[in-house]
């Protein structure tokens, strides 16, 4: 791991550097690619963040299912003798769940923006990090849990297309062609890419440590939300008494009822003002037809054949 506080900004132009959305530059960081402001928070989690063997750490690749995903493990995991309350309905998930690169070290590399010490277990975080960038805290403890989700590659280019393509993102008035986002895709250059090689390191591991790694697929949640539900919840150590709390915790977090919740209607979350309407558009499994040309499919299909060979690793695609 690198010392943060002998990384300088001399090492920082070092780095290999490209330009996604036409205005983010990337920097190639240990094999991944980070926007500039990400990297000292990258580096705070490496250095800082101690693990206790309870803590349960979210992940996955952005828009893959992190919103999803997030909101129903902080209803799992929350309090029973507070079940009565309804969090959700209270604050967004990205606030329930905080995420540790961006909103927990993003300023300083040395402390977070709070005190992680006092807060009760069991503690559930989230990061979009790769699983070779999580600190040794969390990988050499076997006790510490991590939640994948992942999602089919091309869900995943239409979800970031529009929501880059929002107004807290976007200084032209023109939509970034997703012609080009594709291409930038394709080669690897996205906040945390490359995809695939992140989505790889996670599912090569949750295959050696089944116990300690839980791999989600956003399809497989949304074709049986019960039975993975319950999967999910065995994992986090609080496996459901009757269908009555399953069907609970499903409709606590179901896309159509957060996203007409007023929380997510209104505000933001992130110092970078985020709108909590822009993480509920859609939700839907194959929203990539209705933007993707056959010729697109094709590249994206052949990638995908390529990089998954011999993985054992399918996203139907």
């Amino acid at each position: 791991m690198v010392n943060p506080s002998s990384f300088s900004s001399q090492e920082f132009d070092k780095l290999p550097k490209e330009t996604c959305w036409e205005s983010s530059d990337l920097y190639k960081f240990q094999g991944f690619w980070y926007p500039g402001f990400l990297l000292s928070g990258v580096l705070g989690v490496q250095s800082q963040f101690e693990a206790r063997s309870d803590d349960v750490i979210l992940a996955s690749f952005p828009k893959a299912g992190t919103t999803w995903l997030k909101a129903l493990c902080s209803c799992i995991l929350q309090d029973p003798d507070q079940d009565h309350d309804d969090q959700l309905s209270l604050k967004n998930p990205h606030e329930l769940v905080r995420t540790l690169e961006y909103d927990l070290f993003k300023d300083d590399v040395t402390l977070p923006d709070i005190d992680l010490s006092t807060m009760p277990s069991p503690r559930l975080f989230h990061t979009h990090m790769a699983y070779s960038h999580l600190p040794d805290s969390v990988l050499k403890n076997p006790d510490c849990k991590i939640v994948y989700i992942t999602r089919n590659p091309k869900d995943v280019i239409v979800s970031n297309w529009h929501f880059f393509n929002s107004d807290s993102w976007r200084t032209s008035p023109e939509p970034y062609p997703i012609e080009k986002v594709i291409d930038e895709f394709c080669k690897g250059h996205q906040f945390y890419g490359p995809f695939f090689d992140h989505v790889l390191e996670f599912w090569f591991e949750s295959l050696k440590m089944p116990e300690k790694i839980l791999f989600l697929k956003y399809e497989e949640m949304k074709r049986d939300p019960k039975g993975e539900l319950k999967k999910l919840a065995a994992f986090l150590g609080r496996p459901f008494s009757n269908d009555e709390e399953v069907e609970k915790v499903l409709w606590r977090s179901s896309f159509d009822r957060l996203k007409n919740l007023e929380v997510n209607k209104n505000g933001v979350v992130f110092d970078l003002e985020v709108s909590n309407k822009s993480f509920f558009r859609r939700g839907v499994v194959g929203d990539w037809k209705n933007y993707f040309t056959d010729e697109m499919k094709k590249k994206l299909d052949e990638i995908s054949c390529m990089k998954l060979e011999g993985s054992g690793l399918d996203f139907e695609i």
